[in-house]
């Protein structure tokens, strides 16, 4: 079930580190070392045991494909700028930051939208292709891992490759909303940079003032990406098949999330009380550091491609 896709030039440039990022991609991944052979032989124990893993992923896989997060230390968007994301209620309520955000958007969306799995996507959908995982939620609204062809998946906040009508509901594709911009502002351009987690650049607001937002063509209503902006909470249909999912499974094993937003929280709350084992791939701190048996530090690419869903 798939739920509901002037510049700042002053902006530090995130640190590079060796890592499990492709080439030629920007590296916004915190420096790490390497996990330790200990903590691998510990993680591959606990995917053996396993036979319907859980998995929940968050921003931290993303970044070796080259998006930013927010709350990495040193490279994140918080720590890199005082930016900070769109809120829900100011979308909804503000056609001038409904125009400034799809502006931002506009501009990097075809980056945004060029990203690619990376190994560690493709090695999750190995586990699904072989039995092992049972059921992917991610945070993420990215599409990398239906990219990679995972398809137990739920996109718990949505995913930024679609767009919905806040009027009749209706979803379109967000590459059919990026025709539509180009069709009304055949003159209005402003040069990409630095894309964001949720897919706009930084741009100032006087360089958004001449830009024509489209309405829906079926209602004429305001048209949003599907997905969960700050401030909204997740749909009681989504959060209630993400449990049903999680019953059915008899592991939970975390991966690249700080777990610091509620609704990923949950689950790890929920499987908690249900005394399932958890597990924890990060690099930084998490805010279920305390439920988990097991916490490994490392960068997810580098150490899912070394353990084996046997």
């Amino acid at each position: 079930m798939r739920l509901p896709l002037r510049l700042f030039p002053s902006l530090p440039a995130p640190v590079r580190t060796a890592s499990s990022v492709p080439a030629g991609k920007l590296n916004f991944v915190p420096a790490c070392s390497t996990a330790d052979a200990r903590s691998l032989e510990l993680l591959q124990d606990f995917v053996s045991r396993s036979r319907r893993l859980f998995v929940v992923t968050g921003a931290g896989l993303s970044t070796e494909s080259g998006i930013p997060d927010y709350r990495s230390e040193g490279v994140g968007l918080y720590a890199r700028t005082d930016r900070r994301p769109m809120q829900h209620t100011e979308f909804t309520r503000s056609a001038k930051s409904r125009q400034r955000y799809w502006a931002r958007n506009f501009v990097g969306w075809p980056q945004f939208s060029s990203h690619q799995p990376n190994c560690a996507h493709r090695a999750l959908r190995s586990w699904e292709e072989k039995g092992k995982l049972h059921w992917l939620v991610t945070q993420n609204v990215d599409a990398l891992h239906s990219k990679a062809g995972q398809t137990r998946i739920t996109e718990l906040h949505g995913c930024a490759h679609r767009v919905t009508c806040l009027g009749c509901g209706s979803i379109t594709a967000r590459e059919e909303l990026q025709r539509r911009f180009v069709s009304l502002n055949p003159d209005w351009s402003a040069q990409a940079g630095a894309v964001a987690p949720d897919g706009d650049v930084f741009l100032e607001d006087e360089q958004v003032l001449n830009f024509r937002v489209p309405s829906c063509e079926q209602c004429g209503g305001i048209l949003k990406p599907e997905v969960t902006f700050f401030g909204d909470t997740v749909a009681k249909a989504t959060v209630q098949f993400v449990q049903e999912r999680l019953a059915e499974a008899d592991a939970v094993l975390v991966i690249g999330s700080s777990l610091q937003v509620y609704s990923g929280y949950r689950v790890l709350l929920a499987a908690s009380d249900k005394k399932m084992p958890i597990a924890i791939l990060n690099i930084g701190p998490t805010r279920a550091d305390h439920l988990a048996e097991l916490k490994v530090r490392g960068r997810c690419g580098e150490v899912l491609s070394v353990i084996q869903p046997l």
